[in-house]
């Protein structure tokens, strides 16, 4: 699946930017929230997450890049979160955060940085709906790929089927046409693009061009 970022949507032209992404082949919106003390940037908080909401038609895949993030996961649930990702690095208790995320309704996701090993994800990997693996480091769009995620993703997977878990594995950060595919030969689910798309001469046909690259893959392993 591809998931665009709305962090490098034109925020002057939000709307228009959104029913974009819902008449595109896109399948969810990824929806970045920085607090600015977790990662050193500020993005967008509840506001612009309930306006997305008013105009979405596809699933908003939330992802929180703060601190304390159990006290505002309701909030975004009722804000129109579809699935709610927290970082591994920002939470004390974290099954217990996983499974409020749950109660709520929601798909339930954990986020690790760069430099987080996917082994620690061992004794909460069987709880996850999603692993999101920050494939650059977090806090600021068009950044560079980290290379290493290939290996990441690829122990990621087998952790996954080690465990008998259904999580998906969402990539985050750098994705191009360059690395989609080698990526999910590698085990990823979901593919969030931010700059890649909305910097692109046509966002649509570069999300349709991205999405016909995932199904021709997609085909060739049920043949």
């Amino acid at each position: 699946m591809l998931a665009p970022s709305v962090l490098s949507a034109d925020f002057a032209y939000l709307q228009r930017d959104i029913q974009m992404l819902n008449d595109s082949a896109a399948h969810w919106l990824h929806i970045d929230i920085m607090d600015g003390t977790f990662v050193p940037n500020i993005s967008f908080g509840l506001p612009v997450c309930k306006a997305i909401q008013k105009h979405a038609t596809k699933p908003m895949d939330v992802h929180l890049m703060i601190v304390n993030p159990d006290q505002y996961l309701r909030a975004f649930q009722e804000a129109g979160a579809a699935s709610i990702s927290v970082h591994y690095e920002a939470c004390t208790h974290l099954h217990r955060t996983v499974q409020f995320i749950k109660d709520l309704g929601c798909k339930a996701g954990v986020a690790i940085n760069p430099h987080t090993p996917v082994s620690l994800l061992k004794d909460i990997i069987k709880d996850l709906d999603l692993v999101c693996l920050m494939s650059v480091n977090p806090g600021f769009g068009g950044q560079k790929f980290i290379e290493n995620t290939y290996n990441k993703t690829t122990e990621l997977k087998n952790l996954i089927l080690q465990q008998n878990s259904h999580a998906l594995i969402e990539i985050d950060g750098g994705v191009n046409s360059q690395n989609a595919i080698p990526l999910l030969k590698a085990g990823a689910d979901v593919l969030v693009a931010g700059n890649f798309v909305f910097s692109s001469q046509n966002p649509t046909q570069t999300i349709q061009e991205l999405c016909s690259q995932m199904a021709t893959l997609k085909a060739s392993k049920h043949d």
